[in-house]
């Protein structure tokens, strides 16, 4: 799965046991942009090196899998989690501020010689 948005904000990196890491991105995915919708994803193991350039405010393609699982606690009740785990991040800063601002050749008189000026006024 993939996902647009900003990058809202990047976590440290938690280091949970001597043989896992994690780190969280929260972006800020404005599909309706009255009402943006905050996300958070996790990064998890060596992923959590792609974090390390993004900055806050930065537009993102983030790419992620999906996960469930139960926990069951002490007295029997089953509850449910649910995880967005990064595998790719590409910033679209500079593809978007490129496709946003098109350059366009200045107009030219096809039908004067070059070298030669026009006097018309328009």
């Amino acid at each position: 799965m993939e996902i647009k948005g900003k990058v809202h904000e990047v976590g440290a990196v938690q280091q949970v046991s001597e043989t896992f890491k994690k780190r969280d991105l929260i972006v800020e995915y404005a599909e309706n942009p009255s009402y943006p919708e905050y996300i958070r994803f996790e990064a998890l193991q060596d992923k959590t090196s792609l974090l390390d350039a993004l900055k806050p405010g930065e537009e993102v393609e983030v790419a992620f899998n999906l996960r469930g699982r139960p926990w069951t606690n002490k007295d029997g009740v089953t509850s449910y989690f649910n995880s967005l785990v990064i595998w790719k991040v590409t910033t679209l800063g500079q593809t978007a501020a490129a496709a946003a601002a098109p350059a366009f050749a200045a107009p030219s008189d096809l039908n004067t010689p070059a070298g030669e000026d026009d006097d018309l006024p328009f």
